[in-house]
């Protein structure tokens, strides 16, 4: 997922307009409310995107052994350990109790464990995902996810999941989220290395952001997700609505200057103004 900088917001107070009257500092307001609602959400689809790809790489292929899917390479560093329990159905990824430098650059300790209620390909199968003492880069994560199968093993994956309860406890205040969302893979299906997939995503999410506003995100053009090298943190193309408690409505552009490209590059529009920003 591509997080906003934290200076993301000063491209505001750059426009040519001049927050005159309340009704302008309203207006600075909500927009600055906006982009943090936006922050603080991108922080928490980031991680349980991650959540997602570790537990679908790591999910076992025969139940009772529990050995891994033939074919896939493992994206757990050396100081995480996984563990099946077939009497349970139970995957538990354990990253220890001191930070675990991973691939993708972010600090993990704690556990994530995810509960199967039979095989995953299976149309209704269902993987119950919650965190345990989870720390990213030293925020706390908490929440659970609940992952449905759609569709048939045919080569086509299709998952709802559904979010609730999520939280992420930040020097700053904590950031609450849940959501619902659709996944389906469009590529990559005729082999069982990842970094082939393409996934888009549809679905909405609420949360409060870290400030104590209430938000509202919904997916208008579907998040575009592939699994190449240089593009495993961000969205390449997509477009989501954010609207605050109080009416304020900002767009979020992954892909403001086509071709999909594996960039930091978006675009932000507020009150019918649109800047480009780079994203982290």
């Amino acid at each position: 997922m591509k997080l906003l900088k934290k200076g993301a917001a000063a491209w505001l107070l750059l426009f040519p307009v001049l927050f005159l009257g309340c009704k302008k500092d309203q207006e600075q307001e909500e927009a600055l409310e906006n982009i943090q609602s936006v922050e603080d959400n991108a922080v928490a689809e980031a991680e349980f995107a991650s959540v997602f790809d570790w537990v679908d790489t790591e999910a076992p292929e025969d139940y009772q052994s529990g050995v891994r899917v033939t074919g896939f390479i493992t994206p757990l560093p050396d100081c995480a350990q996984r563990s099946w329990n077939a009497a349970t159905q139970t995957l538990t990824l354990d990253f220890g109790t001191a930070n675990c430098l991973c691939p993708d650059g972010i600090y993990r300790r704690g556990k994530i464990i995810a509960v199967f209620n039979g095989p995953r390909r299976t149309v209704g199968a269902t993987v119950t995902v919650s965190l345990q003492e989870y720390y990213v880069n030293d925020r706390q994560h908490t929440g659970t996810k609940v992952i449905t199968n759609l569709a048939a093993e045919t080569g086509k994956r299709k998952y709802q999941v559904v979010v609730t309860g999520a939280g992420i406890i930040t020097p700053d205040g904590t950031i609450s989220w849940a959501a619902n969302r659709v996944l389906e893979r469009t590529a990559g299906a005729g082999t069982v290395q990842l970094t082939d997939d393409e996934y888009v995503i549809t679905g909405s999410a609420t949360g409060t952001n870290r400030k104590g506003v209430a938000f509202t995100c919904t997916i208008t053009t579907p998040l575009k997700k592939v699994f190449r090298v240089g593009c495993l943190k961000n969205f390449v193309a997509g477009q989501v609505s954010v609207t605050n408690k109080n009416g304020g409505t900002l767009t979020l552009n992954y892909d403001p200057v086509g071709g999909e490209p594996c960039d930091k590059v978006a675009a932000i529009t507020v009150n019918g103004r649109t800047k480009q920003i780079t994203l982290r």
